[in-house]
Order: C-alpha cells, then structure tokens, then sequence
C-alpha cells in the first residue's frame, strides 16, 4: 500500500465514503507499522461536491482530458504572442469546451445520486478556466484527485483582449487593426490592472470562501442524507402502522371468535351437566326396575314351589 494508491482510491469513492474508507486505510498503514504513511493518508481532504465531479469527469471520460490541456496550451501561446486571431477563435472554443465539460460532469454527478446546486456548477466551470490558465492546475486536474475547486491567482485577461472588432467604427474596413504594434501596445498595459497580483488578504478571503464552500457542500449532502433517512424511517412508520392495524383487525377477530366459543364451551358445559343428570336418573331407574324384576321373580320361585304336585 503506498500513498497513490490510496489518494486514487479514495477519490475515486462517492464522498459519503471518503471518510470511513480513509479512517480504515490509516488504521491499516498503522497496522503495518507505517506511521508515516498513515499521517499523510490522514491528511488527504474529502472533495467538495464540486471537486468530487470533477474527479468524476476525469475518471468517467479520460477522453476529454486532451482536449482541454492541448486547448490550454494553445490559449496561453496566444496570449503570449498577442495574437488576436488566435485568442478570439481560442475562446468561442473554450466557452464551448467549458460549457459541455460542465454540463457532463454535472450529469455523471445526478446519475451518482448527487445533483449539483448552480454554486458547485459554477465551481466547475472555475475549475475548468483554472485548468486552461495554469500548466500545474491542468496536471493536477487530469489526476481526478482534486479535494476542492481549482481558484487561478493568475488568469488570462478574456475581459481585455488585444484586438475588439466589435468596437470599430462600423465604416472602418476590418483589416484596419493589423497595425501589429498599437493592439501590442494596448493590450499590456490593460492586462496588468486587470490581473493585479493577489495579497495576503486576498489569499485568506480565497481559503476561507474554499473552506466555507466545503463546509456548505458538507452540509448539503449531510442534509440529503438525513432527508433520505427521514423518508425511509416515514416509509417504516407506515409499513408498521399497516402491520399494526392488521393485527389490530385479526386480534378484534379472534376477540370475537374467543368469545364465540367461550359461548359455545358454557354451552358444552351445561350439556354435559344435564347428560350427568339424565344418567343418574336412568341408573336409578335401571336399579329401581332390577329390584322389582328380583322381587317378581322371587315371588314367582315361591308359588311355583308351594303350589300341589
């Protein structure tokens, strides 16, 4: 077991698994006697809802790795060489790849079981536009092991392009701005104002609105998860409550066939009081009727032997 492997593992699970499995993989690297495996599994952070789509684009579909890096490439070289051409025809293919890329990793997130809120949709798109602007934002977004949305500290200047052509008097003929040297002159100096180098201050806002994103993803898929709790433990009651009224119904039955046969039986129990009844009266009969046949014939021995020859 090695670092890699686990940080692929575990950022491979859904993020409802990420904690306990990780919680098993330090427990194992402790086993193992490796103390210091176990310490840097232990800090491996559980992805926010929106890094965890990510990973899962990247994982999903590998394919669409490529293109975005080679378009990144492709943006960065124009950017440097100030080439309006190229970033104009760059960008309607960003906002393209960016918009499907989104919209597939918002997708393969809802078929997971976790619809993604418009905030950690945004997030991916930030992720994406990260990934185009900076070589080792790009190399850590293809490892799908990504615990919180990529934030560039320096992007391109899209709001501030060397060439407008939308701009330019309507009667101006579009070649016009093929004078090499005044686009290069403008674009610089309105490229600095528009990406000034982030503060101390700005970084600590950008961590705290990371952790506070995290803690709101957190708390959204704590709150699916008890909501899908609350609706089973619902779906329970009512199961019970039809057992109950059930057996509440087949109880009033047998209630009622008990008290059925409690009549029945003090029936039985009179009949057979009357059969001991009837049956003393016939066995007094029997030996009141054998006395007078013994005394009949009794009487008939002694005439018969009295009587003449």
């Amino acid at each position: 077991m090695d670092l890699d492997a686990v940080a692929d593992e575990l950022y491979g699970l859904r993020p409802e698994d990420f904690t306990a499995v990780r919680a098993a993989r330090v427990a194992a690297a402790r086993t193992a006697g490796d103390r210091a495996l176990a310490e840097r599994i232990g800090k491996l952070r559980r992805p926010s809802l929106s890094a965890w789509a990510s990973n899962l684009l990247v994982r999903e579909q590998p394919e669409q790795i490529e293109p975005l890096l080679t378009l990144g490439e492709a943006l960065r070289q124009a950017h440097q060489d100030l080439d309006g051409a190229q970033l104009r025809a760059r960008s309607r293919q960003q906002r393209r790849l960016i918009s499907a890329l989104s919209r597939q990793a918002g997708q393969l997130a809802a078929n997971a079981g976790h619809p993604l809120s418009e905030g950690a949709q945004r997030e991916i798109e930030s992720t994406l536009h990260t990934v185009l602007a900076d070589p080792e934002a790009a190399r850590e977004w293809a490892t799908g092991r990504l615990a919180k949305p990529l934030t560039a500290t320096v992007g391109f200047p899209a709001a501030a392009l060397p060439v407008k052509p939308r701009a330019a008097p309507a009667g101006r003929p579009r070649a016009a701005p093929a004078a090499e040297p005044r686009p290069a002159r403008s674009a610089k100096p309105r490229t600095a104002p528009a990406n000034p180098p982030p503060t101390r201050a700005d970084k600590q806002r950008r961590e705290r609105l990371d952790r506070a994103r995290q803690e709101a993803d957190e708390a959204d898929a704590e709150l699916r998860a008890r909501r899908k709790e609350a609706a089973n433990a619902t779906r329970d009651v009512d199961q019970a409550r039809k057992l109950a009224e059930q057996l509440r119904r087949h109880m009033d039955e047998l209630s009622a066939e008990l008290k059925r046969t409690e009549g029945e039986y003090e029936e039985a129990r009179a009949a057979e009081r009357k059969a001991h009844e009837d049956l003393r009266r016939t066995e007094r009969r029997i030996r009141e009727a054998r006395r007078r046949a013994e005394t009949a014939a009794a009487k008939v021995e002694r005439l018969a032997q009295s009587a003449p020859g």
